[in-house]
């Protein structure tokens, strides 16, 4: 799904594609933090104590959330300093892309950076060792992992535009509804391996995400019934 969104909404704008490589690398930097606050808080802790190392775990989660959308509010920031410059040196006085397409265009930069490393990750399982559910365990982690990392894209493009929506227009019970989406999906994965306890309600976050995202950019039922009917 992002080689799609990328391929049909951003490849050919060479503007829409330093935003999503600068969005990209925002995504990273939170996590490079979040993981190495993570790494100190394990190794000062005592390895043998399970149950802290399942709240570590837990918090190291919720503190990855939170920076990365404290990290999408500063590329917001950032953004909109950009647009003030390109005003500043246009002929006409108006911006070439609007923010609502860099909402659009950050969100799936942050989708695609979050994306590949699920996958990664998913690689480096898949090089062993042992068998996925050899001792009875599932054997649809593999596959539910890929239709994980398939909503996690989507919902990170969603959630930049209805983020991006709420800082401008100052509507902070927004960007506070996108931190308690992103920290319920990302909080489901604990109900693994109950697959259904995570997939579900992250799938139902991504088509209440989508609507909203849809209305907010300016969509209606009207206009969504002729797209599906192939009208102009």
């Amino acid at each position: 799904p992002a080689f799609g969104l990328f391929l049909f909404t951003i490849a050919r704008d060479p503007l829409r594609i330093i935003i999503l490589i600068a969005g990209a690398f925002f995504w990273l930097v939170s996590l490079l933090l979040s993981s190495l606050i993570w790494f100190i808080a394990v190794k000062a802790s005592d390895p043998q104590d399970e149950r802290l190392q399942k709240g570590l775990l837990i918090f190291g989660v919720m503190f990855s959330v939170l920076l990365q959308e404290a990290f999408r509010f500063l590329y917001y920031k950032l953004l909109r300093k950009a647009i003030e410059g390109l005003v500043a040196l246009s002929e006409d006085g108006c911006s070439p892309i609007s923010i609502q397409q860099m909402a659009y265009v950050a969100g799936v930069g942050f989708g695609l950076m979050s994306g590949a490393f699920s996958m990664i990750n998913l690689l480096a399982d898949a090089l062993g060792p042992g068998t996925v559910g050899i001792h009875g365990d599932s054997q649809l982690y593999f596959l539910t992992s890929a239709f994980m990392t398939m909503v996690l894209i989507f919902l990170h493009t969603f959630w930049g535009i209805l983020f991006f929506h709420g800082c401008e227009h100052r509507r902070w019970w927004e960007i506070a509804a996108v931190v308690i989406m992103h920290l319920t999906v990302s909080g489901s994965s604990f109900c693994n391996p109950l697959y259904v306890g995570s997939l579900v309600p992250s799938y139902l976050l991504m088509a209440a995400a989508a609507a909203w995202a849809y209305l907010l950019s300016g969509g209606s039922a009207q206009n969504l019934r002729r797209f599906l009917l192939c009208k102009c």
